[in-house]
């Protein structure tokens, strides 16, 4: 039986800093910015990252987004899709959904496809929830019938029956993100492709989706799912994908691939992609069209200077930065801290949990969360921020941003340092035996 979904010798090339993004609306805004002598909002890739291409470009304004991928999924599959930052993941979902166009190469889709890549994708702002909902049924060729058939269904998932007829340009992000997946979700896609944009959602959301994601493949339909929360791949995926500087580094067994992906993050010093000192996150560019973001998380010691090497039980502030297009009276910012199978192990809030408040203006600023002495055991674990409404929802949350690596202390003194083999939580505690 032939395969769904066929990648043959794909290419994606891109020029650095010049207009042609493979989308009109990107290719107006950088067109507009250029004529106003502004700079261009849609270059994001730093020229440096031209060097790091191992294909030879016809100039070193060229760089390789996608060299010569070739893979393919059978029906019925869910494929984890996973990589750093920059190596091709969303490209690729973009090639596969018609977004944009490949270089070169060949794919072959069989069925349906119904994509999932950025907050509001497909989604009129003047429309209604209801009224998108139709319009995404068309788009997929459904008929009224079809659509009315899952409507219930669709807006019961997402949670939105009070908010069903507002106009979707007064969503928050969340609600967005809640109607965008029920949408594609429910629509019965014979392929269902999703980007990481499941991270806006909060933590009970993002469990009913991966839920639901599980489900689909059960009934014999295909999922693409490109996630920086392993747990999420190894619990969905069968097989996985592994994408580095365009190439494709692994391919096979989600178990062995993810396995291998975090073993080479772990050991390579390089991975943070050359941050300066401290910083365990930082983002290049804050989208335009972005109301809200979590820009940078750098670490700190006690002198507020960068800390390069974090120990357990060492003091340790997380200066969390954001920006902001609108404004929220009340707002807070959310840290998390979990392992590489998405166990949380701290969740800390300005508020409800400090009840510090926190209004949020335009522009930019952070918090600080301080830890007098930090508890968690050596080893390897995943960092999550975000700003809330505190007990309303999360206006932007991505609960593994980066990643973060605790050094052996030993805090006993008993020439056995915590380590997150033997336990996660090294406590500060004092034990007493009775008198004799």
């Amino acid at each position: 039986m032939l395969p769904i979904i066929s990648v043959e010798h794909l290419y994606k090339q891109y020029r650095l800093g010049t207009i042609n993004h493979g989308m009109l609306r990107k290719d107006l805004q950088s067109w507009w910015a250029r004529a106003r002598g502004k700079e261009d909002p849609n270059v994001r890739i730093a020229g440096s990252m031209a060097d790091k291409t191992r294909r030879p470009a016809a100039s070193n304004d060229r760089f390789w987004a996608l060299d010569d991928v070739s893979f393919d999924v059978e029906q019925g599959e869910v494929l984890g899709i996973i990589g750093q930052n920059g190596a091709g993941k969303s490209t690729l979902l973009k090639i596969l959904s018609k977004v944009t166009t490949p270089t070169r190469g060949e794919i072959r889709l069989k069925g349906r496809v119904a994509s999932l890549l950025e907050v509001g994708t497909g989604f009129h702002p003047e429309l209604t929830g209801r009224e998108n909902v139709f319009l995404n049924g068309a788009i997929l060729g459904m008929t009224k019938t079809e659509v009315r058939r899952k409507f219930d269904e669709i807006v019961s998932f997402a949670e939105l029956e009070r908010f069903i007829d507002t106009p979707v340009k007064r969503y928050s992000s969340g609600m967005y993100v809640r109607l965008a997946f029920a949408v594609a979700a429910h629509l019965e896609p014979e392929i269902l492709l999703v980007d990481e944009v499941l991270a806006v959602g909060d933590s009970q959301f993002q469990r009913k989706c991966l839920g639901k994601m599980g489900e689909i493949g059960k009934e014999g339909r295909t999922v693409l799912l490109v996630s920086h929360n392993m747990a999420a791949i190894r619990r969905l995926s069968a097989k996985t994908l592994l994408l580095e500087n365009g190439k494709l580094a692994g391919f096979g067994d989600a178990q062995s691939i993810v396995a291998a992906y975090l073993d080479k993050t772990t050991e390579d010093p390089t991975s943070q992609d050359g941050l300066p000192p401290g910083f365990i996150y930082r983002m290049d560019r804050v989208k335009p069209e972005t109301d809200y973001a979590i820009t940078a998380i750098q670490l700190l010691d006690r002198q507020g200077r960068p800390l390069t090497d974090l120990g357990t039980w060492d003091y340790v502030c997380f200066r969390i930065f954001y920006s902001a297009a609108k404004v929220l009276k009340r707002g807070s910012v959310v840290l998390q801290i979990q392992t590489q199978e998405a166990v949380p192990l701290i969740l800390a809030s300005t508020e409800p949990d400090s009840m510090v408040p926190l209004p949020i203006g335009i522009g930019d600023s952070y918090a600080d969360c301080i830890f007098p002495r930090f508890p968690i055991s050596e080893g390897q674990y995943l960092v999550g921020a975000g700003l809330a409404i505190p007990l309303v929802e999360h206006v932007i949350w991505n609960n593994s941003l980066c990643q973060l690596s605790v050094s052996q202390r030993d805090v006993f003194k008993t020439g056995l340092p915590p380590s997150s083999k033997r336990y996660l939580v090294a406590t500060d505690l004092e034990w007493r035996l009775p008198p004799k």
